[in-house]
């Protein structure tokens, strides 16, 4: 039996990209192994399975603007009732290996000894990003001060699987920089992607219906929102005709500056569409219609935007650097060595204008092969055979 823990996923209708992962992992593992999604019950103060509606949201989270967990009223009742009356939890299964695929919270945190010790077998947590050490001037607070607490309790795990070179290097750099001896194996296992069938055909649109540009990411600081806003204002100013496409909740504390600049280009007429957090059916056809698509983020942990734009046969106008550049390398993206407005706005030009450049990375795209979610389970249930158990 493994044990999967999805506290926030399980309590949340985001879909960010750790979201997408958490989903993604449990469903794959599930036609392989048998699998167990838990949940720490901080109203119950005890670790369990999960009930049929906190199961529910795993398979069918709804577009949301809301990034927190909610906790429904009833769970939150007979937990704390359970714990008044001092009423024991059912016990987890007999584990023979535990995946944590979240950024835990300091409440989890604090009972994770217990659970760590409860499982026989390896004990994995997947590591996606060190942007809150590296930009905390483009990250929330509260994640900042989180952090450093957050990467000493990945020691206690048997084995790290980052989703990245770029962000294992970032964790044993960190662990280095501590003075960290005995840290446990970090390996980079790169996330997958879809592999749903895939209409890669454009739907009929008016003959004279401007291109468009599909950008797909939170609006959040370190997201680049404004400098890509930026680089279409300097476009359409000059004359481009061309719609930029925006897709992603907005970030409460760091993406309100994007968030008011995309109202003030839609209020002077400018061709720009905002349509929030989506639904798959409404990302599939955003997809088609575009030409192609700009992730302009600063920085990542993997970008699943990225490869999914590229599944579809829309190029990606890219940073080339880190994690980025990593999924870059196979074609089918513009990798730019800086995420400027201005060198933002000279690659859009270029798609837009130079139809053979365009179509070239289109035959890159169609050329590459992908890794499914299916993949990256099979690669993490494989490498947890070779971890040994770290001492308690």
């Amino acid at each position: 039996m493994l044990l999967l823990d999805l506290t926030h996923t399980s309590h949340t209708q985001a879909r960010t990209g750790i979201q997408k992962v958490c989903r993604s992992l449990f469903g794959t593992l599930a036609t392989a192994v048998d699998v167990q999604p838990i949940c720490h019950d901080p109203y119950r103060s005890a670790w369990r399975t999960l009930e049929p509606g906190e199961r529910q949201t795993l398979a069918s989270a709804s577009p949301s603007q809301r990034r927190g967990a909610h906790w429904p009223l009833a769970t939150r009742l007979r937990g704390r009732l359970a714990r008044m009356v001092g009423a024991l939890a059912p016990p987890l299964p007999h584990a023979t290996g535990l995946i944590v695929p979240e950024i835990f919270s300091p409440a989890t945190a604090g009972a994770l000894p217990g659970l760590l010790q409860a499982v026989g077998g390896a004990r994995v947590a997947l590591f996606h990003d060190a942007i809150a050490l590296k930009y905390p001037e483009l990250s929330p607070s509260g994640t900042v001060a989180r952090f450093p607490g957050y990467l000493q309790e990945l020691l206690a795990f048997d084995g790290i699987a980052a989703v990245s070179e770029d962000s294992r290097d970032a964790l044993l750099d960190y662990w280095h920089w501590l003075g960290v001896k005995a840290t446990p194996p970090v390996q980079a296992i790169p996330l997958g992607i879809d592999d749903h069938p895939i209409d890669f055909t454009a739907p009929a649109e008016k003959r004279d219906a401007p291109p468009v540009v599909l950008c797909v990411g939170t609006l959040e600081a370190r997201k680049n929102h404004l400098a890509l806003l930026e680089a279409c204002e300097s476009l359409w100013a000059a004359g481009l005709t061309f719609e930029l496409h925006l897709i992603g909740m907005a970030q409460t504390q760091t993406g309100q500056h994007a968030l008011e600049r995309v109202r003030a280009l839609q209020a002077a007429g400018r061709s720009l569409r905002y349509d929030g957090p989506v639904s798959d059916p409404a990302l599939h056809a955003a997809y088609r219609r575009a030409a192609f698509s700009v992730y302009p983020s600063i920085m990542e942990g993997f970008g699943l935007p990225v490869l999914e734009s590229l599944r579809y046969g829309r190029p990606c106008i890219c940073s080339g650097q880190g994690a980025l550049g990593e999924s870059a390398r196979g074609g089918g993206c513009l990798p730019l060595d800086r995420v400027a407005s201005g060198d933002l706005a000279q690659a859009i030009r270029r798609l837009l204008t130079t139809p053979a450049d365009r179509e070239a990375l289109v035959r890159a795209c169609h050329a590459r092969r992908f890794k499914t979610w299916c993949q990256y389970g099979a690669e993490i249930l494989s490498w947890m055979t070779t971890l040994d158990r770290r001492p308690e």
